[in-house]
């Protein structure tokens, strides 16, 4: 009997035999899934390991050329330490290197006035110079300078930074160099200065200091060597003793001693900050220059040395409440120019080509020199256009030749500057009349000789026909020659000049220190020809010294320092005798007339007897008052460098009152003295050659039969006197 079939029983069955399908289905996929993981884990475990290797590898090349190239390079360094040290001189020789030595200028009084040349000031020791200045310097240049061995590489690398954010190449500006850098730099990484090569001095130096790849290079093994060779003291000591401070400071004794006139042995915190102050920029930090901006520096300076707990914060607020100032020479710098007159007149073998350090003692009074600056400082704000570019000059000399103040242009404050009154050769004008008269007085002519102005015509060889012109256009008809000089009268001075013969006046004039080369033809007389304003105040200062050659002077003597006995004494003052004394006399009351009647009326001094004579060039390009008292003579020039002419401005005007106002003051505290002049009154009358000097048609001189009675010199014929 069949059995009846179970549906239910069908489908478990059903679902059971589907069941085990989907089961192998399921496992077949995991084991492809697991397998494919495995390969993909493999695939990546590979990868890894394989740039791990790579890595590996590469670390591995780079440790092994680093570590050789490290130690290569410090073979390399080594071996340069080494040679760098061999090479380094000893201690003493490094402090001083100096080619030239210093030139220190002591006035009459034997005050330091001024200072040339590589000033040194004597070696300080960092043991015994003053704390402050070490701290201030360290503080200032490199504060972690008891730390490094010589280099920084986190200054080098700072400094870097800042060049490139500021927009420099990453060598131009900060350097990040340490003291023992710098001082590397100072001995020019041990090669001295050698004078055979045709380079000079500057240059080398100058290219010692370039910042290049390849000196900063080589300054690393130097400053090591140095390292190990000295103590840190010792390297801070060469630094103190050869770093530039500006205004030929050779170290910070030499400075010391120049701004505050004493050794850097003892500064104080507010001083030694100031000095400090003076290594990143010598001439733009110089107190002498601007004393606020020096002090300001100053400040910053003891503020970095408060951080470094170099000073308490009371003792920096007391060293920026009370700042460092100049001391009274420092301050006054007087006399640039006269220091630089003295110092190139002087033998090169003592002032320039030796290594010698010198006193120089010369005639300088810083006096006289403050009071001719302030005379002129005065005039130009009360009489001259703010905008004018009219230079002036100015001489003050005593009567044998001592040069006492000097003035080359209106900048009086800095040296080196073209000198007017030594340097530029400029025509004289009226001012070489004096010379005419005494020609004319040498030959035998008096001071009341008698001569006409009038029209005159030359023929002058190879010119043509020459009529000389009074400033006024007018003619005054007879007068003697000495109302003539005083009115500064053009065509007698032109017919005395040609009477004596042009060769007599060029004579006399050279003997009394006009050395250059003079005019050939009758504008001589008129002062065509071209001087100095020193020769011709050394000539004035020879007609007052009774008809004598003087050689203008400045030096007195030169000394070595540390010895007593002067190597060399004066280089000028009175020589031979020139003019007759009694003509000489009469000169002087001529030039006295001048002043007392004629043009320079404004140079007229009260109470004090004065002579001199005015001058104008042509086209008032000139102007010129040259004069003395018993004491002093004093040559004023004004004028255009470029030769523009002069507005409103004669000998007789500014330069008159120049000389007045300084002739005044320096003589105010001397008794009275007379010149050393005839008396008119009590002079014998020319008798024996009472002549009225004229002149013919043809340019000869011929003798005028006298006529009536002449007029009495005492009689005044100074009714319009020229400005001249």
């Amino acid at each position: 009997m069949t059995k009846p079939i179970d549906k239910n029983k069908k489908i478990r069955a059903r679902r059971e035999n589907k069941a085990p399908t989907v089961r192998r289905k399921i496992v077949a996929n995991t084991k492809r899934v697991t397998k494919k993981r495995k390969n993909q884990k493999k695939n990546k475990n590979f990868l890894k390991r394989f740039l791990s290797n790579i890595m590996r590898w590469f670390l591995w090349f780079l440790w092994f050329f680093f570590s050789r190239f490290t130690v290569l390079v410090s073979i390399v360094l080594i071996g340069f330490v080494i040679f760098e040290y061999s090479r380094i001189g000893p201690l003493d020789k490094l402090i001083d290197a100096r080619t030239s030595g210093s030139v220190t200028l002591l006035d009459k009084h034997g005050q330091v006035f001024a200072w040339r040349g590589n000033q040194f000031g004597g070696a300080i020791t960092a043991n015994a110079v003053s704390p402050h200045l070490k701290n201030a310097v360290v503080a200032a240049e490199d504060r972690r300078f008891y730390k490094h061995f010589g280099i920084s590489p986190r200054g080098i690398a700072s400094a870097i930074r800042i060049n490139i954010r500021e927009g420099r190449s990453p060598l131009r500006g900060h350097g990040g160099s340490t003291i023992t850098q710098q001082v590397a730099k100072l001995l020019c990484l041990g090669t001295n200065f050698d004078p055979t090569t045709g380079t000079s001095e500057a240059d080398f130096e100058k290219d010692c200091r370039k910042n290049s790849i390849l000196r900063k290079l080589r300054e690393i093994p130097f400053s090591i060597a140095m390292e190990l060779k000295f103590t840190k003291d010792e390297i801070l000591m060469i630094y103190l003793n050869r770093v530039y401070l500006g205004a030929g400071n050779q170290g910070f004794e030499a400075a010391s001693q120049r701004y505050f006139d004493k050794s850097a042995v003892y500064l104080n915190p507010s001083e030694a900050a100031m000095l400090a102050g003076l290594l990143v920029a010598p001439s733009y930090y110089a107190p002498t220059r601007n004393l606020q901006r020096a002090q300001n520096r100053a400040a910053v300076i003891i503020d970095l040395m408060q951080k470094e707990k170099y000073l308490t914060p009371t003792e920096a607020l007391n060293s920026k409440k009370y700042p460092a100032k100049l001391s009274s020479a420092a301050k006054e710098q007087f006399g640039g120019y006269f220091a630089d007159w003295v110092s190139k007149s002087s033998p090169s073998f003592l002032t320039k080509r030796t290594n010698a350090d010198i006193y120089v003692k010369t005639t300088f009074d810083s006096k006289i020199q403050k009071t001719a600056e302030d005379v002129l400082k005065n005039i130009f704000e009360e009489k001259i256009e703010k905008e004018s570019e009219a230079q002036v000059a100015i001489i003050v000399m005593s009567s044998d030749g001592a040069v006492r103040a000097m003035i080359g242009g209106r900048d009086t404050e800095k040296s080196g500057q073209f000198n007017r009154s030594t340097q530029a050769m400029r025509q004289t004008g009226s001012l070489f009349k004096p010379f005419v008269y005494a020609a004319a007085l040498e030959k035998g002519y008096k001071f009341n000789s008698k001569a006409i102005d009038e029209e005159i015509t030359l023929d002058v060889p190879y010119s043509g026909p020459w009529t000389p012109k009074n400033y006024t256009n007018k003619f005054y008809g007879k007068m003697t020659i000495t109302e003539a000089l005083a009115k500064s009268i053009n065509t007698i001075a032109v017919k005395t000049a040609m009477l004596v013969g042009l060769e007599s006046v060029r004579e006399i004039a050279n003997d009394f220190g006009i050395s250059g080369e003079l005019a050939p033809g009758p504008a001589l007389a008129l002062g065509a020809s071209e001087s100095t304003l020193i020769e011709l105040t050394g000539a004035y200062a020879g007609i007052l010294s009774g008809g004598v050659n003087i050689t203008p002077y400045g030096l007195n003597e030169i000394t070595i320092v540390g010895e007593s006995n002067p190597i060399l004494g004066r280089n000028g003052g009175l020589g031979e005798r020139v003019m007759e004394w009694e003509n000489a006399k009469q000169l002087i009351y001529m030039m006295n007339t001048v002043i007392e009647n004629g043009s320079g009326r404004r140079a007229k001094i009260k109470h004090r007897e004065a002579g001199g004579k005015t001058g104008t060039t042509q086209a008032m390009r000139d102007a010129w008052f040259v004069g003395f008292t018993a004491d002093y003579v004093i040559g004023v020039w004004m004028g255009y460098d470029d030769n523009t002419p002069l507005k409103g401005v004669t000998g007789g005007g500014l330069p008159a009152e120049i000389w007045q106002r300084i002739m005044m003051q320096i003589s105010r505290d001397l008794p009275s003295r007379p010149l050393p002049m005839i008396n008119p009154r009590m002079a014998r009358l020319n008798t024996a050659n009472d002549d009225v000097l004229d002149i013919d048609a043809s340019g000869l001189f011929k003798k005028v039969k006298p006529g009536s009675k002449p007029r009495s010199i005492l009689r005044s014929l100074f009714a319009r006197p020229e400005e001249d």
